[in-house]
């Protein structure tokens, strides 16, 4: 393999929209059809994770009811301490085969099957019982291996030194977790600082807020649901039930992502069950 060079690139997401897209294949231009998969909602409202019975953490995200005001990604830079070039989750404005538009927000997935975690040489990405596929920075020697090998761009190296407060706070909130040092890759981590404490204080992901996501509490329009997906009451598990057509992105490459949408209605290529 390559040696892989740390300078600071002209942007900060090297991998721009359009290439994120071909990438991807999903939602963008008839070609990707063939490559987003319509799943049966039954099947997805019954896939748990495979730590037995245990909770397994995911989220529903609503694009059609999702408004671009990136409410989501900026409660997480607050949240976060992140400067403006640092994103965890990332909207972008796409287009249906009709010519209408729609937001997409894509937090890190993750995966069930997480490549992220296969190719860490130093074990600093790890995926939790529950689920979350998560960070140990202090393990982090800064390869971005995973960042290369995520195909949802879903990771940030972190070229500077922490900030002092994300141009976001306090408005959409205050620095919740603790700084990560320059030169580690960083990334969503469905906001594991509430949700552990959360559940010791009896708590309910996804219900109570202190215990969930800061994306989604900042949601205006509730288009980000989250919850376990082991339990078959949990809000995210009675939204992808209800819901006509669910998809996962890139499921073709068998990743099995925690992160679920209700694609656009007025897209017909998503309209099957």
């Amino acid at each position: 393999m390559s040696e892989i060079k740390k300078e600071a690139p002209d942007s900060e997401n090297t991998a721009s929209r359009r290439d994120f897209l071909k990438l991807t294949g999903a939602l963008a231009g008839a070609a990707a059809v063939a490559q987003v998969a319509i799943t049966n909602k039954a099947a997805h409202a019954s896939s748990g994770g495979e730590e037995g019975h245990g909770p397994q953490w995911g989220m529903l995200i609503d694009i059609n009811l999702c408004i671009g005001c990136q409410y989501c990604t900026f409660a997480c830079e607050a949240i976060n301490n992140l400067a403006d070039d640092m994103k965890y989750c990332v909207v972008t404005t796409e287009t249906t085969q009709s010519g209408e538009e729609f937001f997409l927000s894509r937090p890190c997935m993750h995966c069930q099957e997480a490549p992220c975690v296969h190719v860490c040489p130093v074990r600093a990405t790890f995926k939790r019982p529950d689920g979350i596929v998560a960070m140990d920075y202090t393990r982090c020697i800064g390869c971005r291996y995973c960042q290369v090998a995520c195909p949802y761009d879903a990771r940030v190296f972190n070229w500077r030194d922490p900030i002092e407060l994300s141009p976001q706070s306090p408005t959409f909130g205050l620095q919740e977790v603790d700084n990560r040092p320059r030169g580690v890759v960083e990334k969503c981590t469905f906001c594991t600082h509430r949700i552990d404490p959360g559940l010791e204080r009896g708590l309910v992901p996804g219900i109570d807020p202190q215990a969930t996501p800061a994306c989604v509490v900042a949601c205006p329009t509730t288009a980000r649901i989250f919850g376990d997906l082991n339990n078959p009451e949990s809000p995210v598990s009675v939204a992808l039930s209800e819901a006509k057509t669910i998809m996962r992105l890139r499921e073709e490459l068998s990743t099995e992502p925690h992160v679920y949408y209700i694609p656009p209605q007025t897209d017909n290529r998503f309209q099957g069950s």
